[in-house]
């Protein structure tokens, strides 16, 4: 397999200007683009990191190669499962899928990156996930262990790309490695701007995997497609990210998990309302319930909560005054806002930003303190974009 180069990535993305104005082509993914990849898995032995995105119009990624006569030989699963139906954090096991009797192997539990005998009878590795653009979202940090026991192991890389629905933002703090964790593998931004394509090119270039100059990695850009675009997932990316509004919601609310506020998990709409029991946050109110696929055990089971129901604001990128008013409305009722500092830290990837915020410090003084280290990054990650 040839690694595609990034002029001929860019060459993908043609806009047509007709005599009436601007008219973009259609939008196809990299799984729609069989003619380009097909090709690489003749005669190979494949294994699929996929879930419940993975798919070709509208069928599922394994069905179609299956049907292109590909030897796919096992599934290995990320974080939520390979049908996208386990909560959050917890353990996935190994299991035969039902519906075309493919081994699936966990690659969220005791170990998440796949271990050499797990790729024995394997020559290529395909990743296909749609991910959302914030750092602490785990499919990245999966394709990252991928790729590193891709190269230690000798194994080709392929990775087809899908949008990132929050690829107009580059925000947030770039990640102190002090702080690295599986919500946190990168030095990146919390908002990185990258699709996973991008992410796997700018790993693989800047040696953040073992052995990285040896990695066969191909990626199969997105064509017609320009970062700025409003891109609506065809599917759920995950159990509590159940629509475009979550998804949007989830970069500035996932910080609310290392703090005493529930935002939602265990309701009908996850990553849309915030709120608390003892210091209301505002007059909406809601009751988390335990749900057996997205909530076993959310944040305040049973417990009425009162907050903000989110639903039709226009909360974009990373919003901090939600979470800065929290924080103060916690200090004056003397509630513990920071229930798990640590992981606040990991989360954010630095202890700086929980730090400010205890100190008083203003939504615009914080996003001030970024901007050097944003600029730095935006010019690391240059070489490696491959969009508009």
């Amino acid at each position: 397999m040839k690694p595609i180069t990034w002029l001929l990535s860019v060459c993908l993305l043609v806009w047509t200007v007709a005599a009436s104005g601007q008219v973009s082509q259609k939008l196809t993914v990299g799984a729609e683009q069989g003619e380009r990849y097909l090709p690489l898995l003749q005669d190979q032995r494949v294994a699929l990191v996929v879930n419940q995105t993975s798919r070709v119009g509208e069928q599922h990624l394994v069905d179609y190669l299956l049907a292109q006569g590909v030897n796919v030989v096992k599934v290995l699963a990320p974080e939520h499962g390979f049908r996208g139906d386990v909560g959050a954090g917890e353990t996935i096991h190994d299991a035969t899928d039902a519906q075309t009797g493919l081994p699936i192997v966990s690659i969220y539990g005791a170990s998440k990156k796949p271990s050499a005998e797990m790729l024995a009878d394997v020559d290529v590795l395909l990743f296909d996930i749609q991910d959302v653009g914030a750092r602490f979202y785990t499919y990245i940090s999966t394709m990252h262990y991928v790729m590193a026991a891709a190269a230690e192991n000798d194994k080709a890389m392929l990775v087809l790309d899908r949008p990132n629905p929050n690829g107009a933002y580059v925000d947030g703090p770039v990640l102190d490695l002090a702080f690295q964790s599986f919500v946190g593998m990168h030095e990146i931004p919390l908002l990185h701007g990258m699709t996973v394509a991008e992410l796997a090119q700018m790993i693989k270039g800047e040696g953040w995997i073992e052995a990285a100059e040896q990695l066969d990695l191909t990626v199969i850009p997105v064509a017609n497609y320009r970062r700025d675009m409003t891109y609506v997932l065809p599917v759920a990316p995950s159990p509590n990210l159940p629509n475009q509004q979550a998804i949007q919601l989830y970069p500035s609310l996932c910080l609310f998990e290392a703090t005493a506020v529930s935002i939602g998990r265990g309701t009908a709409f996850p990553f849309q309302v915030m709120g608390h029991d003892k210091v209301p946050l505002g007059e909406f109110r809601f009751t988390p319930r335990s749900m057996a696929q997205s909530a076993p055990t959310p944040k305040l089971e049973d417990r009425e909560a009162f907050g903000v129901d989110l639903r039709e604001s226009n909360v974009q990128g990373l919003d901090l005054r939600l979470f800065i008013e929290a924080y103060h409305a916690f200090a004056a009722a003397g509630e513990t806002f920071f229930t798990a500092p640590e992981f606040m830290d990991k989360l954010s990837g630095t202890a700086g930003l929980r730090e400010a915020i205890e100190a008083g410090a203003s939504a615009e003084e914080i996003r001030a303190s970024w901007q050097a280290d944003l600029a730095r990054f935006k010019e690391r990650r240059q070489p490696y974009l491959l969009y508009p």
